[in-house]
């Protein structure tokens, strides 16, 4: 069975790209062309360096082009952590990753649907209450745009049944994710990025004080720097480090029919975005044509029937009651680490790589990309401290096989908490 996203179903034609056939050498070989890695491109440009982007599909084919469209700033850890990681540059960095796609969005103009209406992180039990105040408390001291959600207040802003209570991040938003896809490709090629799609890259090899990739069609590409933005769709034959630096887990994604004018007024009345503090949970909004889209993890076999959604869609029930009717259902890859924490490594001169957004992917690979031209354009320091080689994860091919069974394990133990 095919599964078409309602991104797809509502975005104009791809721009027409040509694939690379002749070898040709440039500054700076940019090798993905979802958001980190046309992020990279467009600003390198823009900056005047010269630089080519080879995508082995189309643009924005995997994460990038499937995903929730929620646009979330920070990371994973809190604020204090942070700090403690990698320094307070590194979570001023994380802070303004939303800033950095809007304004972005808004400077060039990009017609990708964007709306910053916040996003509210939603806590079922109790027990999830704490965490929640502590995390929202640490980026109000930093300035942040938040505030703490009663239940009362949780069931007005989200129209949900459930939650205890949660906090709502107005430094956040929403976009069309294949359509800010689009809309670099034209930025970056306007700026002078040559993009091409179909064009796989097959080995890349230190020559000199550059580097050679060898395409699949045997053209070669010659480049001083080299950034791999494949993320978890890098094939092992070209770089079998980033291929299991993190576990490619499904996200799972339907969106219902067109919601009526009493379910529009009920549900994210205001615009924003949720997304549940549950190990295992859900994340929703209201996306194109005003459908209702919620998303959440699957298994970690790829889905070939609509049964293979009926736990999502019993999600949607138990949330925002029955009678909906199931328009689209979809699926993407998202690169988790054991840590929960991005991999930004430089583990040659001249290479660089980022992987492991654990589903913070699209205002951070948008950052990341900014920050990566700024250090090749003009040595600007990267705001995360990067790792001097790409960590493998131990026992990584059994990751995807006992994958499942963590699953099935953290939804148990939300149903157990209290």
């Amino acid at each position: 069975m095919i599964f078409q996203s309602l991104w797809a179903a509502t975005a104009p034609d791809a721009p027409k790209l040509p694939a690379l056939t002749e070898s040709r050498r440039t500054d700076v070989l940019v090798i993905g062309g979802g958001l980190q890695g046309l992020s990279t491109a467009l600003h390198l440009a823009e900056a005047g360096v010269g630089v080519v982007l080879l995508e082995a599909g189309e643009p924005g084919h995997g994460a990038s082009g499937r995903n929730g469209g929620q646009v979330i700033p920070g990371l994973k850890d809190d604020p204090e952590t942070l700090d403690r990681l990698w320094g307070p540059q590194a979570t001023e960095f994380a802070g303004a990753t939303a800033d950095v796609l809007f304004a972005l969005v808004d400077r060039l103009g990009l017609d990708c649907d964007a709306q910053r209406a916040g996003w509210i992180q939603a806590g079922s039990k109790q027990v999830h209450l704490p965490g929640l105040r502590a995390r929202m408390t640490q980026w109000q001291a930093r300035g942040a745009p938040v505030e703490w959600l009663d239940g009362a207040a949780m069931a007005q802003a989200t129209g949900a049944h459930g939650f205890q209570g949660g906090w709502i991040d107005r430094r956040a938003g929403k976009v069309h994710p294949l359509k800010l896809v689009h809309g670099l490709i034209g930025a970056a090629r306007a700026a002078g990025a040559e993009v091409f799609a179909k064009t796989p890259v097959t080995t890349l090899e230190r020559v000199g004080t550059g580097w050679r990739a060898r395409l699949e069609n045997g053209a070669l590409v010659e480049a001083d720097r080299v950034v791999l933005a494949s993320n978890v769709y890098t094939p092992s034959s070209l770089e079998p480090r980033l291929a299991r630096a993190t576990v490619p887990a499904n996200s799972f994604q339907i969106a219902t029919a067109p919601l009526s004018a009493e379910q529009l007024q009920r549900i994210l009345p205001g615009g924003a975005v949720c997304s549940e503090i549950r190990r295992v949970g859900t994340y929703f909004r209201v996306g194109p044509e005003n459908r209702l889209m919620i998303g959440g993890r699957g298994s970690f076999a790829d889905p070939h029937r609509e049964a293979d959604f009926a736990e999502l869609e019993e999600e949607l029930a138990a949330l925002f009651g029955p009678g909906f009717t199931i328009a689209h259902r979809w699926f993407g890859r998202v690169g988790m680490t054991p840590d929960h924490r991005v991999r930004i490594c430089a583990p040659a001169p001249g290479l660089l790589a980022a992987t492991g957004f654990n589903g913070r992917g699209v205002a951070l690979s948008v950052a990341i990309g900014k920050a990566f031209a700024a250090h090749m354009a003009k040595g600007a320091p990267l705001p995360i401290p990067p790792l001097p080689t790409i960590p493998a994860m131990p026992l990584h091919g059994l990751h995807r096989v006992y994958g499942g069974i963590g699953i099935h394990y953290y939804r148990l133990r939300d149903r157990l908490d209290h």
